[in-house]
């Protein structure tokens, strides 16, 4: 019986036989066993668009290969595939470690952290997650599972290769140790766009993390007015966590994000334990939100109040959780964009390239576009990945609504600027681009398909986003 399934956009069901192995030699099993229309693995769902969907075909649920275990004295986990961050995190922020690589969500498995090569706030310092792998188990097409390493092809072709030349069964990968399960951060409001570049460029080298929100509705003198946050991992000498951006107040983000004050609370265990750490969800997304509820007139007031509540300049200290996962507070909220789904555009173009940046965010503004949630960082090198996403320069993320008006035209014209930018978009987070932009956005594109066809020479791995790009 075929199941349908999505992204976490919402956007382009479609049906697929879906098993979940419990084991190694189950997993090889199912892949030799796949049927002519192929197979791809599949984690929590977080990927936006289609990487995740095999329309007709087999598609692997990884979540029971859930085993791991953890060196404490080189602060080294080995973990399957199927591992969530949020479990690691869970286990390993009580004993003093950190993952060295944290996307906004905890909800992401092992396998797909590696597949997606994630990347978080500190990529400008540390890079993405497949540059702290060690090794990394693939199970190939002819049932094998290939120890592989950094500088192997196939590791390379791996990382950011978004579950097409395997399933990643298993990794090793070193983590961050931490003093508290806190982190002191500088917050910085700024005026317009090019304030928000400047302040970035000559000050994001003194954190470890960084990143931007963007109020994309703003206009004229204030496009890209922005509230900058900035932060290490705190020591245990450190203040307790205030609420978002005003000790003993009620910030917006404690009613969107519901109530960072009894978030904060769960996530350190009150206190007398610096390290405590057990996140979880606060509010609950309806199963059923009315088409439009986040608009113009909703986002807008949001964005002022959100921008107008943060101080000019102050440094406040705040839990892991609501810093670096503060969505993952509301338990299904992808569901707020309606029966429509949402598109989340993001896309890097490299230093030196800012005024294709300031091009698109000028269109967007200039637009009225919605996006509930616009980020911007800045990428270090990358982890050398042949299809993996990061390369060094600036990121912007956008959160937009399904049935916008013109929004497919919009995005085709951005995704233009971007390849003549020499920029590229983010395939875990892509549903909409063509195939003839993969070559341009991708130089390795063809290194890539030689060492993916070597291992998989009958193309068994595939998915609806590979079918869709024609990789």
């Amino acid at each position: 019986m075929s199941t349908f399934l999505t992204g976490w956009g919402r956007t382009s069901p479609t049906p697929a036989v879906l098993r979940r192995p419990r084991s190694l030699a189950e997993l090889r099993d199912l892949v030799l066993a796949a049927p002519g229309r192929g197979v791809v693995a599949r984690g929590l769902g977080r990927s936006y668009g289609d990487a995740a969907q095999n329309a007709g075909g087999l598609v692997l649920d990884c979540t029971g290969l859930d085993a791991w275990s953890f060196d404490e004295h080189a602060g080294v986990v080995t973990a399957a595939g199927g591992v969530s961050l949020h479990e690691l995190m869970t286990a390993l922020v009580p004993r003093g470690w950190f993952v060295p690589v944290s996307p906004g969500t905890r909800h992401v498995t092992v396998g797909g952290a590696v597949a997606a090569d994630v990347h978080g706030k500190n990529h400008h310092r540390d890079s993405s997650f497949g540059a702290h792998v060690r090794s990394l188990t693939l199970v190939t097409a002819d049932g094998a599972a290939r120890v592989l390493r950094p500088g192997d092809p196939l590791f390379l072709a791996t990382v950011g290769g978004m579950g097409l030349t395997g399933v990643v069964a298993e990794a090793t990968f070193g983590c961050v140790p931490v003093e508290t399960s806190r982190m002191r951060v500088d917050v910085w409001r700024t005026a317009d766009l090019d304030e928000t570049l400047d302040v970035m460029a000559r000050t994001d080298d003194r954190y470890r993390y960084t990143v931007a929100w963007i109020d994309l509705l703003a206009r004229g003198r204030r496009m890209g007015r922005s509230v900058l946050t900035r932060g290490d991992h705190a020591p245990r000498d450190a203040e307790k966590p205030l609420s978002a951006f005003a000790p003993g107040g009620r910030g917006p983000l404690a009613v969107a994000r519901g109530g960072e004050e009894d978030a904060l609370a769960v996530a350190h265990g009150g206190e007398e334990d610096a390290l405590a750490f057990a996140p979880r969800a606060r509010l609950h997304a309806p199963p059923w939100v009315p088409d439009g509820l986040l608009n113009g007139l909703s986002v807008r007031a949001f964005n002022e109040l959100w921008y107008r509540r943060a101080p000019r300049s102050a440094t406040v200290t705040q839990g892991i959780a609501p810093f670096f996962h503060p969505l993952d507070f509301v338990e299904g909220w992808n569901r707020m964009y309606g029966s429509r789904g949402f598109v989340q555009y993001q896309f890097v173009v490299p230093f030196g390239a800012e005024e294709a940046l300031r091009g698109i965010v000028g269109s967007l503004s200039a637009r009225g576009t919605v996006s509930f949630l616009t980020v911007l960082k800045r990428f270090g090198p990358g982890s050398g990945g042949l299809l993996s996403f990061p390369v060094p320069g600036w990121t912007l993320a956008l959160d937009i609504p399904v049935g916008q008006r013109g929004l497919s035209g919009l995005l085709r014209g951005f995704d233009e600027r971007v390849a003549q930018a020499g920029g590229r978009v983010y395939l875990a987070k892509d549903a909409r681009l063509r195939a003839d932009m993969m070559a341009a956005m991708y130089p390795e594109l063809e290194r890539w398909r030689s060492i993916r066809d070597e291992a998989d020479p009958e193309g068994l791995f595939r998915s609806d986003l590979s079918r869709r790009l024609r990789l």
